[in-house]
């Protein structure tokens, strides 16, 4: 059977490539594997046959001959592990790999969904003006240290890698912030991202999901 996996039928960001099906995509797409999309509505994502392969009713989940995966970072790190090219050869530069996965999710990330809660729901509370300051210096604290981790080198782990997606789909949550652009290193290193090949096919998937329901 081939790979499935499952998106927004309507996207928030409206097919700018920020859901997170756009880590899955560009990553089938780095490793040449082919896949079909099983597009959502939000009420779809919240029904039993969603569930049963999401349990928190969100996208994407991941489909290939009776595996049933959800979590984006789990599902690149799968691919990564089933296929060459995204992640190294060499055993202990691969760890580090999958070690700067895991940091990209569980490290560099929490600040920046928090500042997107910060902007998107609570802006009306009376304690969000004093809020906020603080949640963006959390992001420029960790943005530092992965300017200082990253140094001179273009990828985490000297070749692009798995580790470099996922982190590159976290650091773009910050586009149009005004934080990432303070950050000349990770603008280009983003940059340099975005004009693989593989990420442009898997951009433009998810932005023809929008244009297609724009015009029907």
């Amino acid at each position: 059977m081939p790979v499935t996996i499952t998106a927004f039928a309507d996207s928030p960001d409206e097919g700018q490539g920020m859901a997170r099906d756009m880590r899955v995509r560009w990553a089938l797409e780095e490793v040449g594997q082919p896949y079909e999309v099983e597009l959502l509505s939000f009420s779809q994502m919240k029904k039993a046959p969603h569930l049963a392969r999401q349990p928190f009713g969100q996208i994407p989940s991941y489909e290939e001959d009776g595996l049933v995966l959800f979590e984006s970072a789990a599902i690149v790190l799968h691919i990564a592990q089933r296929h060459r090219g995204l992640l190294p050869d060499e055993q202990n530069a691969r760890a580090r790999a999958i070690a700067w996965m895991f940091a990209a999710v569980g490290t560099v990330e929490p600040p920046i969904v928090d500042l997107e809660v910060a902007e998107l729901v609570e802006r009306d509370e009376s304690w969000s003006d004093a809020r906020l300051p603080l949640v963006k210096d959390r992001i420029r604290g960790r943005l530092d240290q992965l300017v200082a981790s990253l140094g001179d080198r273009d990828w985490l782990e000297h070749a692009f890698s798995a580790a470099d997606l996922v982190m590159v789909h976290v650091l773009r949550r910050l586009e149009g912030s005004g934080i990432l652009e303070e950050y000349s290193t990770l603008c280009r290193y983003i940059d340099r991202a975005k004009a693989r090949p593989a990420h442009q096919r898997a951009f433009a998937a998810q932005l023809a999901v929008f244009n297609n329901r724009q015009q029907g």
